[in-house]
């Protein structure tokens, strides 16, 4: 396989993970609607992730050092239970589309990151151009038309957190991987994700009753938060990142509102909109121009 078919390949990679991604929206509205709340839903598809991770990867329990143990603690920290949490409380002080347009930022902070970090690593002009259409056309899109934003500072505050850990952890990500395989990191991730969520459950105590973990519906969408958006999908990220790198892997975060959108307009009948449509041009090529720099 050539440099450029590679290439291709992880991107395309990177493509299907965020597109399912996109989707997961829909699993955990039908898990609401039966009773569960977003932190035992987070609770339940890492557990899941996590057991199955351990069946196939459990040769190596420990990382090389403490400190690296602790580096994979805040991967699951910072890409697990802090993030699942900011962004899911942010909705219940602000808007879905403010929280949207914030964490769907997180490609922007990452890249500012990397650079102040990482010194050697140079971020051409026309790859932070690049990235900055990308962002205009995400705001396109979420926004869709109705230019109406509703400032709140404690869910912005969280919905920003949200962002920030995603930031954090593309970053984290891309020291790790460089020492670690995706597989492990991403059983770490899980593992610590569990660990770190337990504490929350001290003060807003309850768990699901069995009758309702047993339901078919609830079952089938656990089943697919579980398996295919967190273990397969979180597997396949990081995967990515290690092979684009955090600014371009990250990048395709800019996507999830597209794959929303499409989504929507599948199963909920949601029309198609030209802002839709200009939004949607504009990530694909700022993703494309982004993409003809390396990091």
């Amino acid at each position: 396989m050539t440099q450029h078919n590679s290439t291709f390949f992880y991107h395309l990679v990177a493509f299907i993970t965020v597109a399912i991604w996109g989707t997961t929206f829909v699993s955990t509205k039908v898990l609401m609607l039966h009773g569960l709340s977003p932190a035992q839903i987070f609770t339940l598809r890492f557990f899941m992730a996590y057991v199955l991770m351990l069946c196939f990867n459990h040769r190596r329990l420990f990382a090389s050092s403490w400190r690296d143990e602790g580096r994979m603690m805040l991967l699951g920290i910072t890409g697990g239970s802090l993030y699942f949490l900011s962004e899911n409380e942010a909705m219940n002080f602000t808007t879905a589309t403010n929280t949207s347009l914030i964490v769907c930022s997180c490609p922007l902070f990452a890249t500012l990151l990397v650079r102040l970090v990482y010194r050697s690593s140079h971020i051409h002009v026309v790859q932070l151009m690049g990235s900055l259409l990308a962002f205009v056309g995400m705001v396109i899109v979420v926004l869709n038309g109705r230019f109406v934003l509703h400032l709140s500072p404690v869910g912005d505050a969280l919905a920003f957190t949200a962002c920030m850990c995603w930031a954090v952890y593309s970053l984290l990500m891309k020291s790790m991987s460089d020492k670690y395989s995706a597989a492990f990191i991403t059983r770490k991730v899980f593992f610590y994700g569990v660990l770190t969520i337990l504490p929350y459950y001290a003060v807003v105590p309850g768990l699901p009753s069995p009758e309702v973990l047993t339901h078919p519906v609830v079952l089938a969408n656990l089943l697919f938060l579980g398996c295919l958006a967190s273990m397969a999908c979180f597997l396949t990220w990081n995967w990515c990142i290690s092979k684009l790198g955090a600014v371009k892997a990250t990048n395709w975060v800019y996507f999830n509102p597209i794959s929303t959108m499409i989504f929507a307009s599948w199963v909920l009948g949601e029309k198609i909109t030209p802002y839709f449509l200009a939004g949607a041009a504009c990530i694909l090529i700022g993703m494309y121009t982004a993409d003809r720099k390396t990091e």
